[in-house]
C-alpha cells in the first residue's frame, strides 16, 4: 500500500469518525495490507489519525488500533535499530577506538567502544531515528535529551539513544504527559537545564557513562543536580539566610537588684545598650520574669 493510498483512507477515517462500521472497515484494511515505515508514517500522519480512535467507546475498534499502533511502533523502533547499528558501524570502522569495559550488565551505556565523528554531534548528523513512541511531545523529549547528551560525547548513538528515551520514560512515569503535560515538560525543563548547562558538564558525562540514573535524575531534588562549587555557595546562602532570619540575640541576665513598679517583685531580666551617644551611660532595658513589666534607664 502506497501513500496515497493510506492518505485516502486517512481522509475516509476522519470523514466517517462517528460511523464504526466503517471505521473498523477502513481499520481492518490498514492493518492487513500497510507495511509500516518511519518515512511512511511521516508523510501520511496514519499513526496520529488511527490512534485517535484509542478510546473508541467500540471495543472492537480500541481492541484493534491498540494492536495497530502497538505492531507499527515495534517495527519502526527495528528499523530505526538496524539504521543506527549501520550508522555506528560505519563511524567505529571509520575512526573510532577501542577502550575497555567495565564488568556487568553488557547492555550498560558505558560499555561500549569510542565513537568519533567529523559533524557536531545531534540526531541529526548521527543519523539517528528519535520517533519512538509516535507521540509528538514524547518524541520532542527523546530528541532533545539525545542532542544534550551526543554533544562533546564519545559514546556510541545507540547508548545515547537508550539513555535518552530511558530518561524520557522515567519522566513520564512520574509524571503522565497525557494525564499532567505542566507536570510533564516542568520536570523535563529541570533536568535538560542541568543537563545543558555549562558550569555543570561532568552531569553530562555522569549520565552517559551510567553513574546516575535516569530515576534518581527525576526523583531527586534539583539541588543535587547542581556541580560540587554550587552546592556549596547554595549551602552558604542557606545558612547566611537562616542567620538572618533568627536576628541577633541580646543576652539577657536576672538579677535581683531591681524591683518591678508593678508587682515590687524582684526577679528582673535585664540587658544594655548604647542607644546615645558615646560619652552617654548605657540605657538598661529591665523585664519583670513574674508579670512581664517593662521598663527602662540611663
Amino acid at each position: 500500500m502506497d501513500s496515497k493510498e493510506v492518505q485516502t483512507h486517512v481522509k475516509n477515517l476522519e470523514k466517517n469518525k462517528a460511523n464504526d462500521a466503517v471505521v473498523l472497515e477502513i481499520l481492518t484494511i490498514l492493518d492487513k495490507e500497510l507495511q509500516p515505515t518511519e518515512k511512511l508514517l511521516r508523510e501520511t500522519k496514519v499513526g496520529v489519525c488511527v490512534n485517535q480512535f484509542k478510546k473508541s467507546s467500540n471495543a472492537n475498534i480500541a481492541k484493534l488500533v491498540k494492536k495497530m499502533i502497538g505492531q507499527w511502533r515495534d517495527a519502526i523502533s527495528k528499523e530505526k535499530k538496524m539504521r543506527v547499528s549501520a550508522k555506528s558501524s560505519v563511524g567505529t570502522s571509520a575512526g573510532t577506538v577501542g577502550i575497555s569495559a567495565r564488568s556487568g550488565n553488557s547492555s550498560e551505556p558505558f560499555k561500549h567502544e569510542k565513537y568519533v565523528s567529523s559533524k557536531p554531534r545531534s540526531a541529526k548528523n548521527d543519523g539517528v531515528l528519535t520517533t519512538v513512541y509516535n507521540h509528538k511531545l514524547r518524541d520532542t523529549m527523546v530528541k532533545a535529551f539525545y542532542d544534550a547528551l551526543a554533544k562533546d560525547s564519545e559514546h556510541p548513538p545507540q547508548s545515547i539513544l537508550t539513555t535518552a528515551i530511558s530518561i524520557e520514560k522515567a519522566i513520564n512515569a512520574a509524571s503522565n504527559c497525557d494525564e499532567n503535560e505542566k507536570a510533564y515538560k516542568d520536570k523535563y525543563r529541570v533536568i535538560y537545564s542541568n543537563i545543558i548547562s555549562r558550569n555543570n558538564p561532568d552531569l553530562k558525562h555522569k549520565i552517559n557513562n551510567g553513574d546516575v540514573t535516569p530515576e534518581y535524575l527525576v526523583n531527586c531534588d534539583p539541588k543535587e543536580l547542581a556541580p560540587a562549587h554550587l552546592k556549596k555557595k547554595l549551602e552558604e546562602i542557606s545558612r547566611q539566610n537562616l542567620f538572618n532570619a533568627q536576628g541577633a540575640t541580646l543576652e539577657r541576665s536576672v538579677t535581683d537588684r531591681f524591683t518591678c513598679g508593678k508587682c515590687k517583685e524582684k526577679k528582673v531580666s535585664y540587658y544594655q545598650l548604647q542607644t546615645r551617644s558615646a560619652d552617654e551611660p548605657l540605657t538598661t532595658f529591665c523585664t519583670c520574669e513574674v508579670c512581664g513589666n517593662r521598663w527602662k534607664f540611663s
